[in-house]
């Protein structure tokens, strides 16, 4: 079919490219920054989508399990030059970020426990902590418009924080909510869209791409493989991951530092500190898990960069699909109430989400030792005496920077990781 309207038509291949790799390049900030930098670009600069069809295209794209900037990205790809434009913007979004993230990850397996390198990493984990709140008041001024929707984000952060229940019920439960609310609502008339037969090629197609690898790896090397674990584990992330990175790192981070032992909470914390502070989307943090994988069970580089590529491409294959399926129908999204009901529970319920993130995050960069009560009422309990005073204050001067004088995130980082870094020099010297 013929996806290009008049105001895309003359765009050639190579000058999107350029385009796209630009952005690539400059996607800093997380999902709000990536998503503002294509408006300006795609929308106000090149015209290549009009305001109404890149909202409903984000719309669509926070719907969607996955990080939505790059889904953004391959779906503006897709509407100027279909399948390989989609392609091309996609990857061109994530590989200059995944490229940077793997070479430090490396740098930080290596090296990570060098009195410099930790001086550095304390510092820009309280930023982190600084930057995820401001990230929660983003979506609250966004989502929480009703009182139910207040209600459903406290619910949602209720059943994480103090039940420890499953994400994806809580996702689901959110998403049910939404429909029953929107169900009294009439459907507007629809236009014509694919067939279901186009529809069943797209999804099998790019399902193969996405499955076809896992199940070689299941049968190569075994279902208890390390490379087979990661490529599961990840996959099953990919179809969770509403609400972009934020809403899902929790429930990543606990499986893998909790249940696996891939890698320690410390750890963790180091990860999301590294993928904050490079280009492309913040979910790329799933590499550096992936990676510590490989390295921890195999004893080797090479298994580390095998479940490095494993976790890659486990975290994106999805994404192509859900977009390539979806795309045709993205104009019919406004007009259907249960699924634009769905959507703004789910936000409502990736406040509590995010506020469940913050919490967990802050609690391991202000206390050494932290750990779930036991019993069917489990939060989260520090030790009291354990309290890092100066990482306090430091999360405070972060906050301070990024909400009050709007400072970038960037810079915000390097900050902290100066001032961490100077707050270890006394130890650093005595070395």
């Amino acid at each position: 079919m013929n996806n290009q309207n008049a105001s895309t038509a003359g765009v050639a291949f190579p000058e999107a490219l350029k385009v796209w790799a630009k952005i690539g390049l400059l996607s800093f900030g997380g999902p709000a920054g990536q998503i503002a930098l294509m408006h300006k670009v795609v929308v106000e600069e090149r015209g290549w989508l009009s305001e109404r069809e890149y909202l409903a295209a984000l719309n669509f794209c926070m719907l969607l399990p996955g990080p939505e900037a790059m889904q953004l990205a391959t779906y503006s790809g897709w509407k100027l030059h279909g399948t390989k434009g989609g392609l091309a913007a996609g990857l061109l979004f994530v590989l200059p970020g995944a490229v940077i993230v793997l070479a430090l990850t490396m740098l930080y397996a290596h090296f990570g426990k060098l009195p410099l390198v930790e001086a550095v990493f304390y510092g820009v984990k309280a930023a982190v902590l600084a930057i995820v709140i401001e990230a929660l008041l983003r979506v609250a001024r966004r989502a929480l418009k009703t009182r139910a929707d207040w209600a459903i984000a406290a619910l949602a952060f209720a059943a994480l924080f103090f039940f420890a229940l499953p994400f994806p019920l809580v996702i689901l439960a959110a998403a049910l909510v939404g429909v029953w609310r929107a169900s009294g609502a009439a459907e507007a008339h629809q236009a014509t869209l694919p067939g279901w037969r186009a529809l069943a090629g797209t999804v099998a197609l790019w399902g193969a791409v996405w499955l076809v690898p896992l199940a070689g790896l299941a049968l190569l090397l075994g279902p208890h493989h390390v490379l087979t674990e990661v490529g599961v584990f990840f996959s099953k992330l990919a179809l969770v991951t509403f609400g972009g990175a934020y809403a899902v790192l929790a429930y990543m981070a606990q499986a893998a530092v909790e249940t696996r032992g891939w890698l320690s909470a410390t750890e963790m914390m180091d990860g999301l500190a590294l993928a904050e502070t490079t280009p492309g989307p913040l979910i790329l943090v799933t590499q550096f898990v992936g990676y510590f994988a490989g390295l921890r069970e195999t004893g080797s580089v090479w298994g580390g960069l095998a479940a490095a590529a494993v976790t890659l491409w486990m975290t994106f294959a999805p994404c192509f699909l859900w977009i390539f399926a979806g795309a045709p129908y993205v104009g019919a999204l406004g007009k259907r109430p249960r699924l634009s009901g769905a959507l703004a529970a789910i936000t409502a319920a990736v406040v509590g989400v995010i506020l469940n993130l913050s919490l967990w995050f802050g609690l391991h960069v202000l206390f050494g030792h932290v750990e779930r009560l036991p019993g069917w009422f489990r939060p989260w309990a520090p030790d009291w005496t354990n309290l890092d005073g100066f990482a306090l204050a430091l999360s405070g001067l972060a906050a301070l920077a990024l909400l009050r004088f709007r400072l970038g995130i960037l810079p915000v980082l390097m900050l902290s990781a100066a001032l961490g870094a100077a707050s270890k020099l006394p130890e650093l010297v005595s070395i």
